[in-house]
């Protein structure tokens, strides 16, 4: 069931049109750009806590 937070990144990334727009800008990058580098942390957290607590499962 943890697996299917693995699903997340692909949602927020492969739906173009809810971030295809430049405003609001952080530090002088459109919106289009920052959302996009936010879901490396995010994907690398959530990869992280799922193989944490698949790890736990199959032990």
């Amino acid at each position: 069931m943890v697996r299917l937070l693995l699903l997340l990144p692909f949602i927020g990334l492969l739906w173009v049109p809810f971030y295809n727009h430049e405003a609001p800008a952080i530090a002088g990058f459109p919106f289009f750009y920052w959302y996009l580098f936010a879901w490396v942390p995010i994907t690398s957290l959530l990869i992280w806590l799922v193989d944490r607590s698949v790890g736990e499962e199959e032990s």
